[in-house]
């Protein structure tokens, strides 16, 4: 049984990548602006994206808008990835999902502990694997990798 897949070089790898995760802060960030100003709050600061300390409470708004621009973000990122990406969206999701929490470790010198943040991020996650998987298969179906099965 022999699997045909052609590897890309590691320097598209790198720049998907890189691509990936400037589409995932510039969607994080325009998507919270918009709920900052739907909520009528003050933007809290500019390391809102990497808040996990916020009371998670439905009659918080700062709470509300986080989940809601978090969940918003990785359904519009996972449009935007298979384009970029095209069927290899749940890897470079994941890949940026881990980024995403070294980076917000980084900022906060703190691993994240809470539970909500934990499910929110792991709910988007998958949302961004299904909706990216799916819309790329509609779109790339011809050009998707099928294994060659060998004396079968």
């Amino acid at each position: 049984m022999a699997l045909k897949i052609e590897i890309a070089e590691t320097k598209v790898i790198l720049l998907n990548l890189l691509i990936c995760v400037i589409i995932f802060y510039s969607v994080y960030y325009v998507v919270l602006c918009i709920c900052f100003t739907a909520f009528r709050l003050q933007m809290l600061d500019g390391l809102a994206p990497f808040d996990f300390k916020t009371n998670p409470s439905w009659l918080n708004p700062n709470y509300l808008v986080l989940l809601v621009s978090l969940e918003i973000t990785y359904f519009m990122s996972a449009l935007l990835f298979v384009l970029v990406v095209e069927e290899w969206v749940w890897d470079y999701a994941i890949t940026v999902t881990v980024i995403h929490i070294a980076i917000t470790t980084a900022v906060k010198s703190e691993f994240p502990m809470m539970l909500h943040w934990w499910v929110a991020l792991g709910s988007g996650l998958i949302s961004m694997i299904c909706v990216g998987q799916s819309l790329a298969y509609y779109l790339f179906k011809d050009n998707f990798i099928y294994p060659v099965l060998d004396y079968f």
